[in-house]
């Protein structure tokens, strides 16, 4: 139970990494606040918990719109009186599209989500971590956070934006007892991305040939590098951007 006593609140918890997320971290003792846009998919992972013998429960946020994710705060703390852990996992995909392609529409829907609402639900967790002189913030990046060419642009753009916006946060929060991480995926077979594993000919599909592990990764996967980072086995590391990819970016430096 290594996160007894905790409260976690996990975007993106309706599926694929946030779900394995909120599951985990139940299972581990945190009482969950899942959020997502989807509704009842929202509710499904909620259920889970609790057939488990977890404690959560789910409100449908949109995180991009500032109003939303104020209620999302205030009915969290309402519930549980404090939030100690935060997941950053809700994004949305470019689909690869590259910048000659790439509309504003496309970059604002892009930016909106994955940095102004990753932003915005910091923003206001940051006060009970503050009130209560702890909290643990896992954002997620990307490996395309990290490289060029890993995606399209609007994304490269928005993971790499999370990074600058993790070490931010310790150069302005370590102080008050607040550490961030992030987490920089690779392949993983969530519903974003399933499509162009399903295609023979996209990029990921090539890039996968290059995976020293030899296969996609799991939600399951970035779950565990997550509870690593939220629980006290990491309260040393600060402003780390931990890549679980199954050694892809690894394969980039031969």
């Amino acid at each position: 139970m290594k996160l007894a006593n905790q409260v976690a609140l996990i975007t993106g918890a309706a599926s694929g990494i946030g779900k394995a997320q909120a599951l985990l971290f139940a299972r581990e003792g945190a009482k969950i606040i899942a959020a997502d846009i989807q509704s009842e998919k929202l509710q499904e992972t909620v259920s889970e918990i609790k057939v488990g013998g977890g404690d959560a429960i789910g409100r449908t946020t949109d995180i991009s719109n500032e109003q939303e994710v104020i209620t999302l705060y205030e009915q969290a703390i309402n519930a549980y009186g404090k939030i100690s852990i935060l997941c950053n996992t809700a994004g949305v995909f470019d689909n690869l599209i590259p910048m000659a392609q790439t509309d504003l529409p496309l970059l604002r829907k892009i930016l909106s989500v994955n940095v102004v609402g990753t932003f915005l639900v910091t923003k206001y967790v940051l006060q009970s971590m503050i009130d209560h002189k702890y909290g643990v913030i896992v954002n997620m990046a990307s490996d395309a956070g990290l490289i060029g060419g890993g995606a399209g642009m609007a994304y490269t753009i928005s993971k790499h934006a999370i990074v600058g916006f993790t070490k931010q946060i310790n150069a302005e929060m370590g102080h008050d007892g607040i550490r961030a991480n992030a987490i920089a995926p690779g392949l993983i077979q969530t519903p974003m991305v399933q499509p162009f594993i399903n295609d023979e000919d996209s990029p990921i599909v090539k890039a996968f040939k290059r995976i020293p592990a030899q296969r996609f990764g799991r939600p399951d996967d970035i779950a565990k590098a997550s509870l690593f980072l939220a629980s006290a086995d990491s309260d040393y590391l600060y402003g780390e951007i931990l890549s679980v990819d199954g050694g892809l970016l690894s394969t980039l430096r031969f």
